[in-house]
């Protein structure tokens, strides 16, 4: 049964399956590697979510110019199970991985070079403060 079935047929009460990751469903991959960051644009006040997804997505063609990152995908979610979703997704040659939602900045230029760029300096952002 799909998840608007489901919440139907309990009195349209919705689990909270926000940070279940067993209904993480990674979107379509891209010529890998490639990150896709969705968010909740569900609440048009919810403007910061915008904000910050277009501001990673800057961060991260800067940090990892093409060819090296492909592709930045910015997706902005609208349904009942996507509310106050913030993930990030980078799919490479092993397919979608989840690297968290609300990583900071800093944590998730280093998730990514782990897997798309080991053991390059990433300057500042591996210093600890």
């Amino acid at each position: 049964m799909d998840p608007a079935a489901e919440r139907k047929a309990k009195g349209g009460q919705r689990e909270d399956t926000l940070l279940d990751p067993s209904t993480f469903l990674p979107p379509s991959p891209l010529p890998a590697p490639t990150v896709t960051i969705e968010f909740c644009d569900r609440v048009r006040s919810n403007k910061p979510q915008l904000h910050r997804a277009t501001w990673v997505s800057t961060e991260l063609l800067l940090t990892f110019p093409p060819p090296t990152l492909k592709a930045v995908t910015v997706m902005p979610l609208n349904a009942d199970d996507t509310a106050g979703r913030f993930r990030v997704w980078l799919n490479d040659q092993n397919g979608p991985a989840e690297l968290g939602g609300f990583p900071e900045l800093k944590v998730l230029k280093q998730r990514i070079r782990d897997v798309i760029q080991p053991g390059v300096s990433l300057g500042h952002s591996d210093k600890k403060a």
